[in-house]
């Protein structure tokens, strides 16, 4: 079997061969090099768009970011912000287009699994780097083909000390390797999965999960508790909910204020340092000037909104004004609604945020976190489409308290992700309707 071939394998009969073969090269190379990731998943995208059965308009879902599209490119005309508003469309209406074009690659649960496998695989990298810049002190830029492959390795880490890897920065790369856990997961506890390759991927979650924590990143420390019980199911939540509990407590009571102090010295003494201080905020206190800084961001971006809610003040005005108004540069709100209110008003704000809630919502009340093994034939798929959509619930979450998007990596991973999350739902869909379908032939 040529390598052609065994690309071929999972592949989605309605998909071309070669695009599905882009395909995997661009997710896999995704985290390493977006350059030469896009241009595969460029090819993708194009060949993913030619002689489908139903075109772009057929699927309600493609709606709202056609409306959002539109009021985007309204409001460039009297954007505060200038040239970077029609600058900062690349990071929305290609994107809006990839929702649909991608598609066609992840329309089975199998081609969604191995998906998520080259998503894991091509996190090595970013694992070892970060290891070698903290331990080793690995220093880049290194450069491969020519530079077309330039990885920035800040030796000890940046910020200093916390893990950043192939990633500008910590908290960056805390969301990727939370956004990528829920897959390692699943591909740990799949069911029939041989010794050998179990070893293996047990070696890489160790690797990952190490990685996290040492991102020093609270939103990634969050996600890596919070996707447990999701993707493992329900059916065992009977004893695995009991068992965080008790994991949970002592750093609960390690951090809270009110605790006594003696019962939080005691805590202090089981939790790890690294971890209590940090989520107390003691750690990095002398770097932060405000300690709820994020409140104040908020506020701000509220006002913003306030003085031009329709249309915003174009793509990058936060960054513009904020300094104006507080003396500090700041790059965005920490906050996806927000800023996206702040760049192109609150009508866009809620065209986005409803679509991407609502494939979550419905996925959920389709059965994607409760559905019977047997309606699939192979129980792992199942299991990675649970952690499809935990992964995809991590990523929205961190957007909360966090720009993560403002990486191309991450946002063309969200993006796969959201069209992952829209061919789970389809999938969901015909199981139902052949249950019903059953259930009429019987009656």
């Amino acid at each position: 079997m040529n390598a052609f071939d065994w690309m071929q394998k999972s592949r989605p009969v309605s998909s071309n061969p070669w695009g599905w073969t882009c395909f995997q090269a661009g997710v896999f190379l995704l985290p390493s090099s977006v350059f030469i990731s896009g241009l595969f998943l460029f090819t993708a995208l194009v060949l993913g768009s030619l002689r489908r059965s139903s075109s772009y308009w057929d699927d309600p879902w493609n709606y709202p970011f056609v409306c959002a599209a539109i009021l985007m490119l309204i409001g460039c005309f009297r954007a505060y912000s200038g040239s970077l508003a029609w600058v900062g469309l690349a990071n929305w209406l290609p994107f809006f287009w990839s929702f649909w074009a991608f598609q066609p690659y992840l329309k089975t649960s199998e081609a969604r699994r191995r998906t998520a496998l080259w998503l894991v695989a091509g996190t090595v990298p970013v694992v070892i780097t970060g290891f070698g810049q903290l331990w080793l002190g690995w220093q880049g830029p290194w450069q491969m083909w020519n530079g077309l492959i330039v990885w920035f390795v800040s030796s000890g880490g940046n910020p200093s000390g916390r893990l950043s890897g192939l990633f500008d920065y910590a908290n960056i790369t805390g969301a990727w390797l939370a956004m990528v856990w829920p897959f390692c997961l699943a591909a740990l506890l799949q069911p029939f999965l041989q010794r050998l390759k179990r070893i293996v991927v047990l070696i890489l979650a160790i690797g990952i999960v190490a990685a996290l924590v040492l991102t020093d990143s609270r939103n990634a420390w969050g996600s890596l508790v919070l996707a447990i019980p999701f993707v493992i199911g329900p059916a065992r939540w009977i004893w695995l909910v009991p068992l965080l509990t008790l994991t949970l407590v002592p750093i609960g009571l390690a951090v809270l204020p009110g605790v006594d102090l003696e019962l939080q010295q005691w805590a202090r003494k089981l939790v790890p340092d690294n971890i209590w201080t940090r989520l107390t905020d003691m750690k990095h206190a002398d770097q932060r000037y405000l300690a709820n800084a994020r409140l104040f961001q908020w506020q701000e971006a509220v006002n913003l909104v306030r003085e031009r809610p329709w249309l915003g003040w174009g793509a990058a005005a936060f960054s513009l004004i904020y300094p104006l108004r507080k003396g500090v540069w700041l790059g965005h709100a920490h906050n996806f609604p927000l800023e996206i209110a702040v760049s192109h008003g609150w009508p866009v704000m809620l065209l986005i945020v409803t679509a991407v809630m609502a494939l979550l919502l419905v996925a959920v009340r389709r059965g994607v976190l409760i559905v019977s093994d047997k309606k699939i034939s192979c129980s792992s798929t199942v299991i990675f489409d649970r952690a499809w959509w935990v992964a995809t619930l991590i990523l929205v979450s961190l957007h909360t308290v966090d720009m993560p998007f403002f990486d191309s990596r991450l946002n063309l991973a969200g993006w796969i992700l959201l069209a992952g999350l829209r061919c789970v739902i389809i999938s969901l869909d015909s199981i139902q309707n052949d249950d019903s379908k059953l259930v009429v032939d019987v009656e």
